[in-house]
């Protein structure tokens, strides 16, 4: 058990591997994965895991910022998983993924873009249904501005901005400085913060505990380096011609439900999903209400053939 947890968390100098899916078991679960593996293209290794029923329609989770795969346990390990095939994985710099420290590799739409190309290609989603979660959001932003939406069954936008409006913002939204700190203390104490402003209904002590690990693997430069100026998708998601579902916590303390009308308002069908009394993780804080509503946007899709 030690030999593993070490071979997955101890850097790999030099490593260029593409690692999806680690048939390890996570921090939180014992569960096991399908192992795969290839070549990241610009060389920055990436974890991910494939969860779920393998004949079923495809989900590709897209976690946030500071986040990990681990924020989508409530998913992977519900019924969810007994119709759909689910894949999971980190962002560079983030959970187990490479976390290099120059800017460019934070900076570029078309590296955010190509990682999310390469887990398709190497899990071999067909017509993958997209959840963004918060900087997941702008991820798939990148995805469509430079592989365009038609390989796509749908979207789902959780706790997104789509524009700097200020009007759209919580208070809670501007990332405490300490997260940059390279002072641990620092770190921590505003990291917690950080954490516990993206819920209205919090976690168990366990459960927080875990979030703060991983939370905290990502190092401070790396959170500095993803700040990527002012935000702007607005036509990109007028041109979308897919099933959109954008779902809301109405307690979110970054994201005002504003931000979220504004999106479903733009995109031709989309519908607005609104969660009372939820913060700004509604499939963690209500995961039975946000599995439900996700399943009908994955069968919009023709299941893949068996392997």
């Amino acid at each position: 058990m030690m030999s593993t947890f070490l071979s997955r968390f101890v850097p790999w100098t030099g490593a260029t591997l593409f690692l999806v899916a680690i048939s390890a078991p996570g921090l939180a679960q014992e569960k096991k994965y399908t192992p795969l593996l290839d070549t990241a293209p610009d060389g920055v290794t990436i974890t991910a895991q494939e969860w779920g029923n393998a004949s079923g329609h495809e989900i590709l989770f897209i976690h946030g910022f500071s986040q990990a795969s681990l924020s989508w346990q409530r998913q992977v390990e519900s019924d969810l998983a007994k119709e759909v095939r689910m894949i999971t994985y980190d962002l560079r710099g983030h959970g187990n993924s490479d976390k290099p420290l120059e800017p460019a590799k934070y900076q570029e739409t078309k590296a955010w873009a190509d990682e999310v190309q390469a887990v398709i290609e190497r899990a071999k989603l067909k017509r993958p249904v997209l959840v963004g979660w918060s900087y997941g959001g702008r991820v798939i932003g990148d995805y469509l501005t430079i592989h365009g939406a038609a390989g796509l069954a749908g979207l789902n936008y959780v706790g997104f901005v789509s524009k700097s409006d200020p009007s759209f913002f919580g208070d809670a939204l501007t990332v405490p400085p300490p997260m940059f700190s390279e002072d641990l203390a620092s770190n921590i104490a505003a990291t917690r913060s950080f954490l516990h402003n993206c819920f209205e209904k919090q976690p168990s002590q366990d459960n927080f505990e875990t979030m703060l690990a991983f939370n905290m693997i990502v190092p401070p430069r790396v959170r500095a380096n993803m700040g990527r100026g002012t935000l702007s998708m607005d036509e990109t998601l007028k041109a979308l011609n897919l099933p959109v579902l954008v779902t809301q916590g109405a307690a979110d303390k970054f994201v005002l439900v504003a931000a979220a009308k504004h999106i479903a308002d733009l995109i031709p069908g989309a519908k607005l999903s609104v969660y009372q009394g939820v913060g700004h993780a509604p499939f963690w804080e209500d995961p039975e209400r946000f599995n439900t509503e996700l399943t009908p946007l994955t069968r919009t899709a023709e299941p893949p053939s068996p392997p």
